[in-house]
């Protein structure tokens, strides 16, 4: 492998045009990574794909990129039940992966990706990497100096209604610009939870640790939507709301729902007996400071959008070149997953689930910010 690292781009769709494509053209990138290949299953897609940004080969068959000997890595821009099934592939051909969010369904999948990927010697990062933002890092050590006193409680969720039937890149009549929402709303992948609640319950966990234990409810609110004249028929519960136990009788309520919220974007409210985190602020004041962004984020990938995706896959370039681990981890994201199964198994069942998952939080040696 050259000093540069050549992504092999895994879907044209949304994600792998915003959070990939868009970024990985830019000058500042050159140096370390560059777009070798793009895939897409869809006739003439990738082929545009390629054209439109300068990608040096182009394939319908995911299977043809994996053969590409420029390929070092590969992030998978798919939807995420596919995720699992093209990690195995991509570890078992010696790349190194990228997942775009969430990393796949199960606990059981990202033990297989983990341990086949230590067994291949490839690494792996798992969006969404919230945990390199530095006002989340100030948030994390608010947390472990104490500031916010005995934890008490939290609440940490999103919601998400008609957001990936307005995007701009699904408006459009050409191959680029004409990509279906539907499987954001059907089984097994769709729905709240993987699609934007995996952003809070990052945080939280990240910022407090892991979880415990998870019940839940859930449901379909939402049993049919329109795109662009079209009925979408939407099967997958759209409405879920869980309880958390992190121990010492802190709990926090986690949710993921088509209307209404508790939260301030993305970032948790943690109440303690000294203080609270509600949104970005302690207290009050805000943690985000003038000039604050991600380590590979300059002001020109701000200004295009999904730069947090960019990020997370400038991670795997940084890890795959001089061999530093991401915060961004599997086991992380294996944790975020086996809240949002428990969760779903809870809702059938009745049942408190234990979580069997845990990861290593950061600790105050670990913080940049």
């Amino acid at each position: 492998m050259s000093d540069k690292v050549g992504i092999g781009i895994v879907g044209a769709g949304s994600i792998g045009i915003r959070g990939a494509l868009n970024h990985l053209v830019l000058p500042d990138v050159q140096p370390k990574a560059y777009a070798a290949a793009v895939c897409d299953p869809v006739p003439g897609r990738a082929h545009a794909a390629a054209e439109r940004y300068g990608v040096l080969r182009w394939y319908e068959r995911y299977e043809d990129l994996l053969a590409d000997p420029a390929v070092d890595a590969v992030t998978l821009c798919s939807p995420i039940g596919l995720h699992y099934e093209q990690g195995i592939k991509a570890i078992e051909a010696g790349k190194h992966v990228h997942f775009n969010k969430t990393m796949c369904l199960t606990v059981a999948e990202a033990d297989h990706l983990i341990e086949l990927a230590a067994r291949k010697g490839v690494n792996l990062v798992a969006s969404p990497g919230v945990m390199l933002h530095p006002h989340a890092q100030r948030m994390r050590r608010l947390v472990l100096e104490g500031r916010l006193g005995r934890l008490v409680w939290a609440a940490a969720g999103a919601t998400i209604s008609t957001y990936h039937l307005e995007e701009p890149v699904r408006q459009g009549e050409d191959v680029l610009s004409n990509i279906d929402p539907s499987w954001y709303f059907r089984r097994p992948d769709g729905g709240p939870l993987w699609d934007v609640t995996v952003y809070s319950m990052h945080y939280l966990t990240g910022i407090v640790g892991p979880a415990r234990r998870v019940a839940a409810f859930s449901g379909l609110v939402v049993p049919e939507r329109e795109f662009r004249g079209r009925r979408i028929a939407c099967d997958m519960d759209d409405n879920t709301l869980m309880l958390l136990d992190f121990g010492g009788s802190f709990f926090a309520l986690g949710y993921g729902t088509p209307a209404g919220s508790v939260t301030r974007g993305f970032e948790p409210t943690i109440f303690g007996t000294a203080g609270s985190l509600v949104g970005c602020c302690f207290n009050g004041e805000d943690l985000r400071l003038p000039g604050d962004h991600a380590p590979h984020v300059t002001p020109e990938h701000a200004a295009l959008g999904e730069s947090h995706v960019f990020e997370d896959l400038m991670q795997l370039v940084d890890w795959v070149r001089d061999g530093t681990p991401s915060v961004a981890s599997a086991e992380h994201a294996r944790h975020v997953v086996d809240i949002f199964e428990s969760a779903y198994r809870s809702a059938v069942s009745g049942r408190t689930e234990e979580l069997r998952t845990s990861f290593e939080p950061l600790e105050l040696d670990d913080l940049r910010y």
